[in-house]
């Protein structure tokens, strides 16, 4: 426990004097950039009609210092699982004063397709991957300061201090989602030291997207009350003898689920195979890196799939097969990647024939065109 940490004092149950806060979260202009600030309510205000606010964008990479106001439109209300009481987690959009969305704004795109879409019902169940890293030396967290640790082999659901590093991050993690609603389904610790993996889902439409954004919100508060950070980087060890990390998204429409889903998977897969060269631009940044065809991965160029194969673009979980119907998983997505981007494309691909991907193509290259690395 550091400093800052043993001097906290628990204020979440004091009296407020009939307020809330509330937490406004949005995306800024520089890829897993989650950004937040407060402002206090009324204690019996509206919560399907709360204010628009707005920011510096400046300051986010998403406006000039000339016209600096960005709009924050609500869109989506959590529990606070910090502040706990009637305080409240806003998810927010982002908008130019001119209504237009921000180059980082893909939810806006996503609800547009799953409009269209809403008669397939759409499930995702998606798979982060994420490292805790060191914050004054930006290493691995249970790597030695320098060189390398033992190889890979008893750290995937390891148990024990000689293997296992962070649990009480995760631990942190799973119950504030837990709190907030979010369908956390499970939470595990990986392949390397340090990385560990929460899914959310399964999830409908645009609620898969929504959920994992301030799922990764709690993630990065629960890290700062352990003074660590979250590496969201797809190859942050660029040796193949560590894997990197993904964002494997699980997949399945009302057709895939009832009888006779299996010819309408292998329909979907053929059309994600189809589309393969311009959707794998949507998967993340730095994406080619990690699939490199080894390391459980798939080679970035090649679109393959099979039953149980991990090494695959989309694997077939043996309980689809067996049963005849079910979900199939894309294990193509970066760790970083969007994932409003990421179901949108999906769907629009297997439910709209690709209608809208080019457009989708087009805006997330000019956004990541915009990224300060």
């Amino acid at each position: 426990m550091n400093e800052l940490q043993s001097s906290v004092i628990d204020f979440s149950q004091r009296n407020t004097n009939g307020r809330i806060i509330a937490e406004y979260i949005w995306l800024g202009g520089n890829l897993i950039d989650i950004r937040s600030k407060c402002m206090t309510l009324p204690e019996d205000v509206d919560v399907n009609h709360l204010p628009e606010w707005n920011f510096d964008g400046s300051s986010t990479n998403q406006a000039s210092g000339h016209d600096s106001e960005v709009i924050l439109k609500p869109k989506t209300i959590f529990p606070d699982p910090f502040r706990l009481g009637k305080h409240i987690l806003v998810w927010c959009e982002t908008y130019y004063p001119n209504g237009e969305r921000t180059d980082s704004n893909f939810r806006k795109i996503a609800v547009e397709i799953f409009n269209k879409t809403d008669h397939e019902k759409p499930w995702f169940g998606i798979e982060q991957e994420y490292i805790l890293y060191r914050k004054e030396i930006n290493w691995p967290l249970g790597f030695p300061i320098t060189g390398y640790p033992k190889p890979q082999g008893p750290y995937y659901c390891g148990v024990g201090s000689d293997v296992i590093v962070g649990r009480q991050v995760m631990e942190a993690h799973m119950r504030a989602c837990l709190h907030c609603g979010i369908n956390i389904s499970g939470t595990n610790a990986e392949v390397m030291p340090g990385q560990w993996e929460f899914q959310v889902g399964p999830c409908e439409s645009i609620s898969a997207g929504d959920q994992m954004w301030i799922a990764r919100y709690l993630l990065l508060r629960c890290a700062e009350l352990f003074g660590v950070c979250i590496c969201w980087d797809p190859k942050p060890v660029m040796s193949n003898d560590w894997n990197g990390s993904g964002c494997h998204t699980n997949y399945s429409t009302l057709g895939s689920r009832s009888e006779g889903g299996l010819e309408v998977i292998k329909q979907q897969i053929e059309k994600l195979g189809h589309a393969h060269s311009k959707y794998i631009s949507l998967t993340g940044v730095d994406n080619e890196k990690r699939l490199s065809g080894k390391c459980e991965t798939s080679d970035l160029n090649t679109f393959t799939f099979g039953v149980a194969d991990r090494g695959a673009s989309i694997r077939i979980p043996r309980v689809t097969d067996a049963n005849k119907k079910g979900y199939i998983e894309d294990r193509r997505p970066a760790s970083n990647m969007d994932p409003y981007v990421i179901t949108a494309a999906i769907a629009d691909i297997t439910i709209l024939n690709a209608e809208h991907l080019d457009d989708i193509v087009a805006k997330y290259k000019q956004y990541i065109s915009t990224l300060k690395r």
